[in-house]
């Protein structure tokens, strides 16, 4: 009787409809909300180039529209970690302007890590290196697991989803 190998992937990936969606809610939540009423607002999501603007009249308003987004991101299951903030500047008419980079892929640093840890917890499985992604494959399904539980753990610059369980 053949053992049956068992494997899953390690990537990054973003439902990019989810990320739209959870936009459009802080987008309408912001519009309603007292604290903005009568000041410039704006939150910009540019899927093409994978960027997220935030402006607004001060630093307490962006934090507060960050906020805002975080939450309604939450709800619709996708990690925070997802934002990484690249620059805080100065825009036209006195507003601030805060860009974030929407991260859905493992850098090659990140994927070394990854496969590291997994070497490290000196389990029979073998973790590849398939571009966007990582599959691990093991006799044992406990064994999976148990790496799926030491990743979730660790912190990562890009948020981990486990696909392709079998």
């Amino acid at each position: 009787m053949a053992v049956k190998e068992h494997q899953f992937d390690i990537s990054a990936k973003l439902d990019m409809q989810e990320v739209k969606n959870a936009v459009i809610q802080a987008q309408k939540e912001i519009d309603t909300r007292y604290d903005f009423k009568g000041i410039s607002k704006e939150l910009d999501l540019n899927v093409g180039a994978k960027t997220l603007t935030l402006i607004s009249t001060s630093d307490s308003k962006i934090d507060a529209m960050r906020d805002i987004l975080i939450s309604k991101m939450n709800k619709r299951g996708i990690s925070i970690n997802s934002l990484e903030e690249l620059k805080k500047e100065d825009s036209s008419g006195g507003n601030r302007k805060y860009s974030y980079k929407i991260i859905d892929s493992i850098e090659k640093d990140e994927a070394k890590r990854i496969q590291t840890e997994i070497k490290g917890l000196k389990l029979k499985v073998s973790a590849v290196n398939q571009g966007d992604e990582i599959r691990v494959t093991g006799k044992n399904i406990d064994d999976l697991q148990n790496i799926m539980k030491h990743l979730k753990s660790l912190d990562f610059k890009a948020p981990l989803v486990f696909d392709n369980f079998k």
